[in-house]
């Protein structure tokens, strides 16, 4: 009997401090976000160019992707997705996603990857809030122009209902993810919003208002509104 009543103590004790690491680790993720976009649009002549980005519809980060390989390849990140309110002027408090996916070649090795997604339009939203969405399915994802005065100025991007870019060991490009396939991080939401949220809920329906970190959600949207302007009229 002592036994089961320290058992249950300790299970007590433990509950809270297990889940207060689980928001830790949404909050984190949202902050992550936030430093990887302000640090590769810092970077001179390597950013996603302005005019890609004020004509966005939403913008989603990957930090820290796993890449690995070893003649089939996979990748798995767990990512955050802002919307632009059109009426505001400002953007969406984050929502959370995961990213998995595979290749396959003759490939060997591993790396960490930051991955961000341009959304260029609604009907490129609609496909990336499905349940699951596989990249190279029903939408057109194309690798994005890189650098600060470019545009996205060929047939394709011109087409593609979002743009795709990846940083690794300091390199900066647009990246090809057919096959990779996104989903909506249920979990992630109910950890950090405290309800079980759909990510559209949050980020079309403005249903999640109390996250448990004020500040990681400051700190994302600051850096939106800095480098992701209002869209010109």
């Amino acid at each position: 009997m002592k036994a089961v009543k320290a058992a249950l103590v300790m299970l007590m004790v433990l509950a809270p401090v297990s889940g207060a690491l689980a928001q830790s680790d949404e909050a984190d993720r949202v902050r992550e976000a936030g430093v990887i976009l302000g640090e590769i649009m810092a970077a001179p002549d390597k950013s996603i160019p302005t005019s890609v980005l004020e004509q966005a519809e939403a913008i989603a980060v990957f930090p820290s992707t796993i890449k690995g390989a070893f003649l089939v390849g996979g990748q798995r990140g767990k990512g955050v997705i802002s919307v632009r309110d059109a009426a505001r002027g400002g953007w969406s408090n984050p929502g959370f996603l995961t990213l998995t996916g595979g290749s396959f070649g003759l490939q060997i090795g591993g790396q960490a990857v930051d991955i961000i997604l341009v959304v260029n339009n609604r009907r490129g939203l609609e496909h990336l809030l499905q349940n699951q969405f596989e990249i190279g399915g029903e939408a057109s994802v194309a690798a994005g122009p890189v650098g600060r005065d470019a545009a996205a100025s060929t047939d394709i991007q011109l087409r593609a209902e979002m743009l795709s870019y990846s940083r690794t060991r300091g390199l900066f490009a647009g990246i090809s993810l057919k096959g990779a396939a996104i989903r909506q991080d249920q979990d992630a939401n109910q950890s950090f919003y405290g309800s079980h949220f759909r990510t559209r809920d949050i980020v079309l329906d403005a249903k999640a208002d109390k996250p448990q970190s004020a500040e990681a959600v400051s700190s994302w949207l600051s850096v939106l509104d800095k480098y992701a302007p209002a869209k010109k009229q």
